[in-house]
């Protein structure tokens, strides 16, 4: 079992930008591919980025792309999504999620692989 908890989200200026946590229970975080998501109002919930569960391995949604860093911490059990140039439409509440290496059928896991998800961070840009 493990548990997510989003953290740093907040309100930002376009062009600004912010760093989000994901902070981890358990002791088998290392075995898990993170993911991060987003649901904007209205809209269905899409994926942003993934990292691979020892991190060499990274992927972003085409939108993100050159804009948004994954990264993880296995020793503080955290992933991150550094984010920067943020945009209005980038506005969304963003989740972490978790699925089990050696469980997932592909790369980048299907959103619908993912069996564990967090509550979720706001994160508003005005214009």
């Amino acid at each position: 079992q493990v548990q997510l908890v989003e953290s740093g989200g907040g309100l930002v200026q376009a062009g600004g930008s912010l760093r989000l946590s994901c902070a981890a229970s358990g002791r088998t975080f290392s075995s898990y591919t993170m993911g991060w998501f987003r649901q904007a109002p209205g809209k269905e919930r899409e994926f942003v980025a993934a990292i691979s569960w020892r991190g060499g391995s990274t992927y972003y949604t085409d939108s993100v792309k050159g804009r948004f860093t994954i990264s993880r911490d296995n020793a503080k059990n955290t992933a991150y999504l550094q984010t920067s140039s943020l945009k209005p439409e980038d506005t969304a509440v963003y989740f972490c999620a978790a699925v089990k290496a050696v469980s997932a059928s592909s790369w980048p896991p299907n959103q619908k692989e993912y069996n564990y998800w967090g509550q979720g961070t706001q994160v508003t840009v005005s214009s």
